[in-house]
């Protein structure tokens, strides 16, 4: 009845006053619904899904949804050290903490979406402990975007628990055999041109730990112990010890979820650098058949619980330092520390070619071959000097072409020339161009001689310098490798032929070793056309061939700002104790190059389902291999004394079967003792801060901001009863 007479009187001569009346009206009616729902929304929390995105100072109404826990009561943590302990952030969600929040702006070069925000957190005195008196720095790189930049990925919506099929970058799975790389890279291929029909493929995942396990642990029952390393050690009942490794790496079908169990006589806590270099304890080495090994050896001693190194004593005669002046004087254009840098040592033996060359700032990656019985990697690595464990036999080793400064092979007896001299292409392969070979050998017959002559002669590799020493009756070879492509034009056998263009030189994990030779790169654009800058200035020259310069600069810049302000000084761990570590997802090195004036080594693992950064960190003048964390690594237990994974669990976004065996295999890798940094979303961290729990590690400091946070963890001597 209102609406028909309102109708009627908007008929009458004053109706265009009523008219008026209600646009006036309306128009009040739509500001105020506007201003109320604007308010309301205005009012909300403001998260963020990361802490690098942050361009500008936050809003006057931000608020930051962040709980820290200090450490609480000092308890024994079976390491002989007393260490203070923290209560959970997920265990205590609802509980508000009095804290004082200073945003901070740093910039970094580059675009303007890069620029990142430090939010530093200042905790009140009555929370302030001795160990962690100190600022935290919260800040998330952006390694995601910058990987899917540098590869081409699609962008991923982890909101959604969304993933885009074809996103590995040459990746291969637990179980893929010889031809693994290159056949999944065919398969990509045809997968890839079938999606390319239908549109844009993706498939929702589930989280990547089920936070409803509950996880009990029991020792491994395995023929190699207390040394296990699960690729390489042949767990069949059948044969004897000499024969218990595999000739190729080998994998089990589902990693191992059990522990490694201590050596017999017990753990010690490692003799810290740099007193390790002439001293470790027997028994955390302990091998069957190292203790005939010593007894006919000159340079390594057992002295009661130690193994000593006398320092005049060598395996080479006239002790190291004149083998690497002899070779110095051979070819003076080798100048360790300068334009040599980065060298693979070939057959692990005794560790003092490494350690030595350390002292002249190189840095010297020895590589342990699956027949050495003796387990010399292992003394390697409790000395404190980098070895990684790798077969040499049919399948590439785990390293980008074109990286080595120098390789050498003392004493080698490696047989270059069989196999259509494939061993020997490998070495080209991942030799720099311009790089040198150096072989040393006490005697050598005719045959093999003239056979390795033609071989090198057949790759171009240049002669540089042929001597025996006197003193310790080696023949030295030093070959060259060339560092263009114009003497392979003028071979009169084109034997062995050139790779096609399709060969990837770099793709190198589960990929069968070619007998052909890669190009030499030719353009400016292209790595390998030029030798790096001098050591140290190589560290922080990014190269021009790299393109896009301001990414790396960035993630120099930032991770310097997070050890600096919250690694060395904010998370209680005592450095000294800190000698070999681990990068688990190296972007481009910036995390060791925060660390390279510390008395650190630091593997850098560049994941093989991840974009190729590996060749950067290399230029860049620091050691890294490929890996995929589906399977074990190739390292005995106990190698590290830090462990650092920053995003490396949602990385995998649930490409492993049991996402929990990496856990395990990072038990496996750490010393007793030892430390884990680990920077993952809050949702990944959860879950995981109960398996390490499970096994008894201890929770040093945990930290959240929004949806990303950090755990800090301990590792302890407990093992399953």
């Amino acid at each position: 009845m209102a609406i028909s007479k309102f109708g009627k009187n908007m008929k009458r001569p004053y109706g265009f006053c009523v008219k008026m009346t209600a646009v006036a009206l309306l128009g009040l009616c739509f500001i105020f619904i506007w201003s109320t729902f604007s308010s309301s929304s205005n009012s909300l929390t403001y998260q963020r899904d990361s802490f690098g995105d942050i361009a500008e100072p936050a809003v006057a109404n931000y608020k930051l949804s962040s709980k820290i826990h200090p450490k609480k009561s000092k308890h024994d943590d079976g390491v002989g050290n007393k260490q203070e302990k923290v209560k959970s952030v997920w265990g205590d969600k609802d509980k508000k903490k009095d804290q004082k929040v200073v945003p901070v702006i740093t910039h970094h070069k580059g675009k303007e979406k890069d620029k990142k925000k430090v939010v530093e957190v200042i905790k009140p005195k009555e929370q302030v402990s001795a160990a962690s008196n100190s600022t935290i720095e919260v800040e998330k790189s952006d390694d995601e975007n910058s990987e899917k930049e540098s590869d081409g990925e699609d962008e991923i919506d982890d909101k959604e628990g969304v993933d885009v099929e074809g996103e590995n970058n040459g990746e291969t799975g637990g179980e893929v055999g010889v031809e693994g790389q290159e056949n999944r890279e065919n398969i990509e291929d045809t997968e890839n041109a079938e999606s390319k029909k239908v549109g844009k493929v993706k498939k929702k995942l589930g989280p990547v730990f089920e936070s409803n396990v509950q996880y009990t642990w029991k020792m491994c029952s395995v023929r190699s112990k207390y040394n296990y390393m699960p690729c390489t050690d042949v767990e069949s009942s059948a044969g004897k010890l000499q024969i218990y490794r595999h000739h190729e790496r080998s994998c089990p079908r589902t990693p191992p979820m059990c522990l490694v169990p201590l050596p017999p006589e017990g753990y010690n806590t490692p003799v810290p650098w740099p007193d390790s270099k002439s001293k470790i304890f027997y028994g955390n080495v302990e091998h069957p058949k190292l203790a005939s090994f010593i007894k006919t050896q000159t340079w390594l001693m057992q002295s009661e619980e130690y193994l000593t190194f006398p320092s005049n004593q060598s395996e080479w005669k006239g002790g190291v330092l004149h083998y690497l002046d002899f070779i110095e004087e051979m070819v003076p254009d080798i100048e360790w520390g300068k334009n040599i840098r980065i060298v693979l040592d070939l057959g692990c033996m005794d560790s003092s070619f490494g350690a030595t060359l350390l002292d002249k700032e190189v840095l010297a990656l020895s590589l342990g071959l699956k027949d050495d019985l003796t387990d010399l990697a292992q003394i390697a690595l409790e000395r404190g000097f980098p070895a990684v464990v790798s077969h040499f036999g049919t399948r590439r080793l785990p390293f980008p072409s074109g990286v080595f400064d120098v390789i050498h092979c003392g004493e080698c007896s490696i047989p270059w020339h069989s196999n259509g001299g494939r061993l020997l292409l490998e070495i080209n392969r991942i030799l720099r161009p311009g790089g040198y070979f150096i072989l040393s050998k006490k005697h050598d017959n005719i045959e093999d001689e003239a056979k390795m002559l033609d071989l090198t002669a057949s790759i171009c590799f240049n002669i540089l310098a042929h001597k025996t020493d006197e003193v310790s009756d080696l023949g030295v070879k030093v070959y060259q490798k060339p560092d263009n492509n114009a003497i392979y034009e003028l071979r009169r056998k084109k034997h062995p032929p050139l790779c096609k263009e399709n060969e990837k030189p770099d793709a190198a994990w589960y990929v069968p070793m070619k007998t052909c030779l890669h190009t030499i790169p030719a353009s400016i654009e292209q790595r390998g056309t030029e030798w790096p800058e001098e050591w140290p200035k190589r560290l922080e020259t990014f190269p021009e061939w790299l393109g896009n310069t301001g990414k790396l600069a960035a993630d120099t810049e930032h991770w310097k700002a997070v050890v600096e302000k919250s690694y060395l000084v904010g998370l209680g761990i005592n450095w000294s104790n800190v000698r070999n570590i681990m990068d688990m997802k190296a972007i481009y090195g910036g995390f060791a190059a925060a660390l390279a004036q510390k008395n650190v080594w630091v593997m850098n693992v560049v994941p093989v389902n991840a974009p190729d950064t590996l060749p950067v960190i290399y230029e860049r003048g620091l050691l890294g291999v490929y890996h995929d964390w589906c399977e074990s690594f190739g390292s005995y237990p106990r190698s590290y004394d830090l462990l650092h994974a920053d995003h490396l669990f949602s990385r995998l976004k649930n490409r492993c079967k049991q996402p929990a065996g990496i856990v395990v295999e990072m038990d496996r890798l750490l010393r007793p003792g030892g430390w884990v940094i680990i920077r993952d979303k809050s949702e990944i961290l959860e879950p995981l801060e109960a398996i390490l729990k499970s096994l008894h590690w201890e929770m040093v400091m945990t930290f959240t901001q929004d949806k990303e946070g950090i755990i800090c963890a301990r590792k302890t001597t407990w093992r399953p009863s």
